[in-house]
């Protein structure tokens, strides 16, 4: 079935947030050490491992880097010790909004949150106030010209929930967090090329908004997302294309 803008919407706003993250290695190589010191270092049996080294080799990293964030993880480096944490919240006009943090320091790093909400109008909820207004999933987005019919055949057999042809052409798989790796494996095993993939939260149902309201919501998720111990940023708000013109 052919998707709606939302897919072009999410593109944009993650552009705008790669774009203007200077500290982007800094919160991969801290997703990957979690994991590492979680789950253990080996990438085919810890599934949030590999998927933090998949994204971290997706915007260029290298794995010398990678390498030493696994053994960071798993102790083989002397290092700090970084411990996961989530914060949820409403930004104005009702927005639920998700904040996902790595930190050293959870004193810190509450206060800071607490901060952004503060100064841009929002408001720190607690614990289950909003995350049950997002749902985990994994999302690949195929390479231009990939087969549909191919791609279905494949992520079907694999484990995936749902394939949606986009405005722009493109293709995108969805699928559980438990199956994402498996997923992966079919698609390379099948010499398919993926273009994008990522475990991530989805808003099950977005709020759309004016200009003006966007730019006050981005405003603090833009805060936010300068934290320095942040690594994502999740809300339900259905921002019009003109906000991301008037960002960039």
């Amino acid at each position: 079935m052919a998707g709606h803008s939302k897919w072009a919407n999410i593109k944009h706003r993650k552009a705008a947030q790669d774009a203007k993250r200077g500290k982007l290695f800094t919160k991969h190589i801290r997703e990957i050490t979690v994991a590492a010191r979680e789950g253990g270092g080996d990438l085919d049996s810890n599934a949030a491992l590999r998927i933090a080294v998949d994204k971290a080799l997706g915007v260029n990293m290298t794995r010398d880097t990678v390498e030493r964030a696994i053994k960071r993880g798993t102790g083989d480096l002397e290092g700090v010790n970084y411990e996961d944490m989530t914060y949820e919240g409403y930004a104005p006009c009702g927005i639920a909004v998700l904040v996902e943090c790595s930190s050293d320091n959870k004193n810190r790093i509450v206060a800071e949150v607490r901060h952004a909400f503060s100064k841009y109008n929002g408001s720190l909820g607690t614990s289950g106030s909003v995350a049950y207004m997002f749902t985990s999933l994994g999302v690949i987005e195929m390479a231009e010209g990939a087969d549909e019919e191919q791609v279905m055949e494949v992520a079907l057999e694999a484990g995936a929930d749902d394939i949606v042809t986009h405005e722009d052409g493109t293709v995108e798989v969805t699928c559980p967090p438990a199956e994402y790796v498996a997923l992966m494996g079919a698609f390379e095993q099948a010499g398919m090329a993926v273009a994008n993939s990522e475990v991530t939260k989805r808003a099950e149902n977005e709020i759309a908004l004016s200009q003006d309201d966007a730019e006050k919501v981005m405003k603090l998720i833009d805060a936010l997302e300068d934290l320095d111990d942040v690594v994502e940023v999740f809300s339900n708000a259905d921002f019009p294309e003109s906000a991301f013109e008037a960002q960039s």
